[in-house]
């Protein structure tokens, strides 16, 4: 099978093959290069547009299966408050199109209008309505999660997966750290896998999440000067898991500190007053408890030791990747040991 080395000729393979009468006209690169995933609007011959995604990131095979399960949200949701939200996959005889050449693939996406951006910083009345309609679509979610096939992999099969890594006799060479950060990573890996049994977190209700919630993935407009959601794009981090897992990115969104091209992924979001308000108003609509508030920390830890540890190498680029493995090791998972949940759990206690 021949590789392509080119990204806009990987797109442009993939249209031929998709097999539409329209030709490309044009393609304007819309990567966010923070990752290895290229992306483009693609201008065809009748001046419509749509969008391409290029990824070797991960696994074709879970790539397939997450547009299958994503277009099949978008179908469950058409007729609801959430008709229209998500980005549509261009499909072939009503199954999602995907192109594969053994190295990359590529997929299509319907072009969402996309409405007003949030502010970097929010302000206060921002981050409560953004947290009432997080909780809806949540609770959206939850209502459609019944309805879709089971998926392959799971927050606990990649952890498991992760300490086999971890204690390989390779693995400071291979994922480039010393021997004392390896060894960090492998206690926080096995106290997760640890927690997750002791919780039972096998039989938590798992539904369809974006987990990525960065300001650039997303639309609002404003009703009354209320935030409403309006348009969602970028399905990289795609999982059905417990909706805490897309609490860490909504914590970064509410934060004082805001969106910025130049982050961290500290966990101290996740304890800013800013959070406790958002925390506040998405109770009031889609009740948490107790459990929920003390699984925050081990819902980052998931995302720091699945997406910055074990698929670093293949999601960010190289130098990206090696800042944030080490200040995982040196910094991010023992800060997450220490965060004070009190102010959260007073809520879901009254």
């Amino acid at each position: 099978m021949h590789v392509l080395n080119d990204a806009e000729d990987v797109v442009a393979l993939a249209w031929a093959d998709y097999g539409d009468v329209r030709t490309v006209v044009a393609m304007h690169e819309m990567s966010a290069h923070v990752s290895t995933n290229r992306v483009f609007q693609v201008v065809l011959s009748d001046s419509s547009t749509v969008v391409a995604k290029v990824s070797s990131y991960g696994s074709y095979f879970l790539f397939a299966e997450d547009h299958d399960r994503l277009a099949r949200c978008s179908a469950l949701l058409r007729h609801g408050r959430w008709a229209g939200f998500l980005a549509e996959v261009l499909t072939v005889d009503k199954r999602p199109y995907t192109w594969y050449d053994g190295r990359r693939w590529c997929a299509f996406y319907t072009e969402v209008k996309r409405a007003e951006s949030l502010p970097k910083v929010l302000s206060s009345s921002d981050v409560a309505a953004l947290a009432r309609e997080i909780a809806r679509f949540h609770h959206a979610c939850a209502d459609i999660a019944p309805a879709l096939p089971h998926v392959s992999n799971s927050v606990k099969g990649d952890a498991i997966h992760l300490l086999d890594q971890l204690t390989n006799p390779f693995a400071s060479r291979n994922f480039d750290l010393p021997p004392e950060d390896i060894g960090v990573l492998a206690r926080s890996t096995h106290d997760l896998l640890m927690h997750l049994e002791a919780v039972h977190y096998d039989e938590w209700a798992k539904i369809p999440i974006l987990v990525d919630w960065n300001l650039g993935n997303f639309s609002v407009t404003r009703n009354d000067g209320d935030v409403q959601l309006f348009s969602r794009w970028d399905y990289d981090w795609f999982r059905i898991e417990s909706r805490l897992l897309d609490f860490y990115f909504l914590s970064r969104v509410s934060s004082s500190t805001g969106d910025r091209t130049s982050f961290t992924y500290s966990p101290h979001t996740l304890t800013e007053p800013r959070f406790v308000e958002f925390i506040r108003a998405y109770h009031e609509v889609n009740p948490l408890s107790r459990r929920d508030i003390e699984f925050l920390p081990y819902a980052y830890r998931i995302f720091i030791l699945n997406y910055v540890i074990r698929e670093g190498a293949r999601f960010f680029r190289h130098d990206l990747c090696s800042q944030f493995r080490r200040d995982a090791a040196h910094g991010y998972l023992d800060a997450s040991t220490r965060l004070d949940l009190r102010p959260l759990l007073k809520i879901v206690d009254a």
